[in-house]
């Protein structure tokens, strides 16, 4: 059985970043010590639990931990940070610090490296994630070891519910969407002046025109869904908010 590293401190590790074409290098007492943070980790980037649901959802609670007393939140992951940056701008998230843990020092520091050579991974994180306060492990939440790739209890919702069961949980909100759609910017415009976080899908970049409308039903964007239920246009979307 995995042993959790609940009530000691975080593994002393330099973390490398790559910023503005230069290397800047962070240490473990300057990510972790004076604050609360949040971290989770999983195998890989552009994996598609990773992409698809992992990173998302703490993309999308990101405001109610910070109300909840959260200063930071982190992506671990055993990728170089060319590879991390590149993750973070393909999934646009702006309220997330990713960190590169190329070498897998802070993983094994945390008894949670893992050998995927059968996958052609090599040494990778097991997915986790963990509450830290002032450089020391307060409670993690740790995926069973089994075949496959288990994700039941790292995730966001899990996470918050442990910082304040009281909080209320936000249904996930889709937008189907195009670049230069005066619709679209427009429902943007509306979920963003109500607090609303959004996942986009992008029209002929996520999706083509097939697949939108076997998601759908339309050809036309935008289109919005709260937690699968199909909401419609900007039109139906402001007349839902307003509702």
């Amino acid at each position: 059985m995995t042993q959790t590293k609940e009530q000691q401190p975080v593994p002393q590790v330099t973390f490398r970043f790559r910023e503005a074409d230069q290397w800047v290098d962070r240490s473990s007492d300057a990510l972790f010590k004076g604050k609360t943070v949040v971290l989770f980790a999983l195998p890989g980037a552009f994996t598609p639990t990773c992409s698809s649901s992992h990173l998302p959802r703490y993309s999308e609670l990101a405001e109610q931990f910070k109300q909840n007393g959260v200063d930071e939140i982190y992506c671990l992951s055993v990728n170089d940070a060319f590879v991390m940056n590149a993750w973070k701008a393909d999934q646009k998230v702006d309220h997330i610090t990713f960190l590169a843990d190329g070498n897998g020092e802070f993983s094994e520091g945390m008894g949670m490296l893992m050998d995927k050579r059968e996958l052609g991974f090599g040494m990778r994180s097991r997915r986790y994630s963990m509450l830290v306060r002032d450089g020391v492990v307060e409670k993690m939440f740790i995926e069973n070891e089994q075949s496959g790739d288990p994700f039941q209890v790292s995730d966001a919702d899990t996470m918050l519910k442990y910082l304040n069961p009281e909080a209320k949980e936000t249904a996930p909100v889709t937008l189907f969407a195009r670049p230069g759609c005066g619709h679209c910017a427009r429902a943007k415009n509306l979920l963003e002046a109500h607090g609303i976080t959004y996942e986009e899908i992008q029209l002929g970049r996520d999706v083509n025109h097939r697949g939108l409308k076997a998601v759908t039903g339309r050809q036309t964007v935008p289109q919005i869904y709260f937690d699968g239920k199909h909401i419609g246009g900007a039109d139906e979307l402001e007349a839902y908010l307003g509702s």
